[in-house]
């Protein structure tokens, strides 16, 4: 039996190119092992914002679970915390429901009931669905209509199916596309900006903010800071969309069918360079310059100062944080930094940044998060620092920055963020 925890390096994943990466990274040719990162895949409401919490992001909406206890458990600590606690209901799936479907005819009932017991009434009834019924096949786009008719409010799908994840449409994306698609067409407002992509707002300091209000426009609106339903509801009057997270491409492709909003994407990069030519790109594309060199100057004093104290850090980055584990690992390895090890998942989105860590750094090894091997996972090599939760739990006693928090990091304040983070953790070492 071999004991030793599955890995290539990136110069080996390279030569095999994406097409043919080994089984142990495809998550849906083998059993998958329930590290850090594979909990919070596969358990939405365990920790961070996965479809449940993520399906309740309208404001004033509630949810209904339909589930076997077995999902339905996990999701009580969910509904008795203070943000969510009178939002979550439940409707068990017996035995007989599993074989039959008999549980899809009280959906509508139980959605009636929920609404009619709420103090105030809903904006929206969100019906969260397990693998059960992806297969059975349920329509519950058929199911939601006949519940919306009964209760005269908005119901939407959205969808905790494990299956779908390497599909087209797994559920966080599906989720963002449910949850926009209540937005109703209105007057545009040339001053008016979505963000879309994060669950959470971004941090406060982030010099998107600054940058776009130089440029005249008066409303940024994020979903997360939506004070109440009006104000959601009032994102369809954006004169463009911002898409800073790849799984809300689809939610920005059909506003723009439906309500004629186009989008622009960014990404949330830790490489201070790319950071100032995607901005570069956008003032390009708004046709206007961006003021950006005090913001770039900032995080580049951060990582030099981190650089000062801890010339020679060797990193090991997970996947469970705020980031793409591949370009945050480039990002370091461009600073002068060495990264000896990458839990991840090699994908279409970030086999660029393998290609080039490939070149940069060739032996920088990536293990899979998900692989069953990763059991035997015993830390060999010298680490000095480590960012993610996954990379702790399996580098331990290794300064750490978990990165992982609802307030989301981007641009040059994130890099800055990440940077003092990071001395603050080496003080403690």
């Amino acid at each position: 039996m071999n004991t030793s925890p599955f890995y290539q390096t990136t110069r080996q994943l390279a030569e095999e190119g994406l097409d043919r990466l080994p089984k142990a990274y495809r998550t849906n040719t083998h059993l998958i092992y329930s590290s850090p990162a594979a909990l919070a895949f596969n358990s939405p409401g365990a920790e961070g914002f996965g479809v449940k919490r993520a399906g309740l992001a309208i404001p004033d909406s509630i949810m209904l679970l339909v589930s076997p206890g077995c999902c339905g458990r996990n999701t009580t600590g969910l509904g008795n915390a203070s943000a969510y606690k009178g939002r979550m209901f439940y409707l068990q799936m017996e035995e007989t429901d599993l074989v039959t479907g008999r549980h899809l005819k009280k959906i509508s009932k139980a959605v009636e009931e929920i609404v009619n017991t709420c103090k105030k009434k809903p904006s929206v009834v969100m019906i969260c669905i397990t693998c059960v019924d992806a297969l059975l096949g349920t329509d519950m786009e058929r199911v939601c209509h006949k519940a919306e008719e009964a209760v005269g409010i908005p119901v939407r799908p959205c969808y905790m199916y494990a299956l779908t994840r390497e599909g087209r449409k797994p559920p966080m994306v599906h989720v963002r596309q449910s949850l926009y698609s209540l937005l109703e067409p209105r007057k545009k407002r040339g001053t008016s900006v979505n963000l879309l992509g994060y669950f959470g707002p971004l941090q406060k300091d982030c010099e998107l903010y600054v940058l776009l209000k130089s440029i005249g426009v008066k409303q940024i609106r994020e979903l997360p800071r939506c004070k109440d339903y009006e104000e959601y509801l009032s994102m369809a009057e954006a004169n463009f969309n911002l898409v800073l997270n790849p799984e809300a491409r689809c939610a920005a492709t059909d506003l723009e069918k439906r309500l004629k909003i186009p989008f622009i994407e960014l990404r949330r990069l830790f490489q201070i360079d790319k950071i100032s030519s995607q901005y570069g790109a956008l003032a390009a594309a708004l046709g206007v310059t961006f003021e950006d060199e005090p913001y770039r100057e900032k995080a580049m004093e951060a990582v030099a100062h981190f650089k000062e104290v801890h010339p020679d850090a060797i990193f090991a980055v997970g996947e469970f944080m705020n980031g793409d584990a591949f370009e945050m690992a480039l990002a370091l390895v461009k600073y002068g930094f060495g990264v000896k090890a990458v839990y991840g998942t090699p994908g279409e989105e970030n086999w660029n940044f393998i290609s080039q860590l490939s070149q940069l750094s060739p032996e920088t090894k990536v293990y899979s998060n998900l692989d069953p091997s990763m059991i035997f996972y015993r830390p060999e090599d010298k680490i000095d620092f480590v960012i993610g939760k996954d990379a702790a739990y399996y580098n331990r006693n290794v300064p750490a920055v978990l990165w992982q928090t609802d307030v989301q990091p981007f641009g040059y304040a994130g890099v800055r963020l990440l940077f003092e983070k990071l001395s603050e953790a080496g003080k403690g070492a």
